[in-house]
């Protein structure tokens, strides 16, 4: 065993560029508030860079945008931000949030976004390449199509430039390393190559990418981090957040398969950024898993399924064409059949509510049976109202159970009930008209009708 004390651990400060516009979105929402996966892009490079041991945050936001400011504190409330108030560069945008780089740091990660893809071991690596002696890590990506794309020119394992295209020779074209825009710099070195960065280009702005000539010009190394080229994808209009949302969706569903799930046609599954399945689920086609879902081992999701915030328990059956809403809680061996919503309700382990059914606040006891077409009227308009039906109760088919209500344990209800008092532990309640016969009423209905045109609409 090593008697090594060990290595102090680097300080981080991630810079969130999210001052963009948008405007190619054609969008009143902020461009980094359009969701990838049921999370903001925002808030995926926010989880990005917490995973890759960012100690601090700032986000860089435009003028007037408190609504960026607010996802940014609501998923990293110690998160500070800070306002570019004129848009003159990326350079500019990184000094806007000066004060926060000054506090000192080891590494400073540079990123955007409207970069939902980036993956923490790529900032890790980003960062590695910082600890082992460079002042700045581009993270660049061999392009199939390179052409408009800023080119990272190395030369003996160092970065030497970064070109943009309209500036590239004919032999730098060639390149096709190019520069995906995030950056790493030393934080010790970082506000001295940033201060260095004049505004000697067409649009008279202050660019990023001249740090590494900057800190070449202090004697310092420039290193690149290549990823794939679908990780560092940016999103600026409505059809790459399409690609985003599509490429995400693979890593998801890929990640799920591996970890023991299986799903029989995996393109038509769509899974949130949160979405948690255990092992031996089976998760048939054209189902959709908004935020906040949580499945447990051996449960089957069937077709055409949409399930928002909440848990399913082991071996539990879902759907066809189930709906669960938030709140839903499914415990185990339960059954949720076809055409069945459930919403903020309990239900107990064993229960079976098999079809054309409206469960909402409720609690329905363990191995309770509710019958087709059965609803709890729990909303009179203001106020919501709970339902609990006991263990073993059996539900009649097409009742109303009116809110608020309680069925006891082993009670039945008979079929077609409006049930709106309560009913006491293993007795019958019935609550409809009673039938009647009026005998050969229909034979003179018809004759009286002989003869005559039959209306048809």
């Amino acid at each position: 065993m090593s008697t090594e004390p060990d290595a102090p651990a680097r300080t981080c400060v991630a810079l969130i560029l999210a001052a963009g516009e948008g405007t190619r979105m054609k969008s009143a929402t902020p461009k980094v508030l359009h969701h990838v996966a049921g999370r903001s892009m925002l808030g995926h490079v926010l989880a990005g860079v917490a995973a890759a041991g960012a100690d601090r945050v700032a986000v860089v936001v435009g003028p007037g945008r408190d609504d960026v400011a607010a996802e940014a504190r609501a998923i990293a409330p110690a998160a500070r931000v800070f306002v570019q108030t004129e848009r003159l560069g990326t350079a500019h945008a990184v000094l806007a949030a000066r004060e926060a780089i000054a506090a000192g740091c080891d590494d400073l990660l540079v990123v955007f976004a409207d970069t939902p893809l980036i993956e923490p071991a790529t900032f890790r690596a980003m960062r590695a390449g910082l600890a082992a002696g460079a002042s700045v890590v581009a993270l660049g990506f061999e392009a199939a199509d390179p052409a408009g794309y800023g080119r990272l020119l190395v030369e003996n394992g160092d970065l030497v430039a970064i070109r943009e295209h309209k500036d590239a020779s004919e032999a730098e074209r060639r390149v096709t390393l190019c520069n995906a825009g995030l950056m790493a710099i030393d934080g010790r070195e970082a506000l001295a190559i940033l201060g260095g960065i004049g505004r000697a280009n067409a649009q008279n702005e202050y660019y990023l990418t001249d740090a590494v000539s900057v800190a070449r010009g202090r004697g310092a190394r420039a290193a690149v981090v290549v990823a794939p080229e679908t990780e560092v994808m940016g999103v600026n209009d409505r059809l790459q957040l399409a690609a985003a949302e599509a490429q995400m969706q693979k890593r998801l569903r890929a990640r799920a398969m591996r970890e023991g799930v299986t799903m029989i046609a995996p393109e038509t599954v769509f899974l949130s950024h949160d979405t948690r399945l255990g092992r031996d689920v089976l998760i048939e086609p054209n189902v959709y898993f908004g935020p906040g879902v949580t499945v447990a081992d051996g449960a089957v999701i069937h077709a055409s399924s949409h399930l928002v915030e909440c848990e399913v328990g082991a071996g539990v059956s879902i759907g066809p064409f189930a709906r669960l809403r938030p709140g839903a809680s499914i415990g185990a061996k339960a059954k949720i059949g076809n055409f069945v919503e459930v919403k903020a309700s309990k239900i107990g382990e064993g229960a079976a509510v098999s079809h054309l059914t409206y469960i909402g606040d409720s609690i329905v006891g363990a191995r309770a049976n509710i019958g087709a077409g059965t609803i709890t009227c729990n909303y009179d308009g203001f106020d919501k109202a709970r339902t609990i039906i006991g263990e073993g109760a059996f539900v009649g088919s097409n009742s109303a159970l009116v809110a608020p209500v309680t069925i006891g344990a082993g009670a039945y209800v008979g079929s077609g009930s409006v049930i709106t008092k309560d009913v006491t532990p293993g007795a019958l309640a019935v609550a409809r008209g009673r039938q009647f016969e009026k005998a050969g009423w229909a034979d003179a209905f018809r004759k009286s009708r002989e003869g005559k045109p039959k209306k048809r609409v």
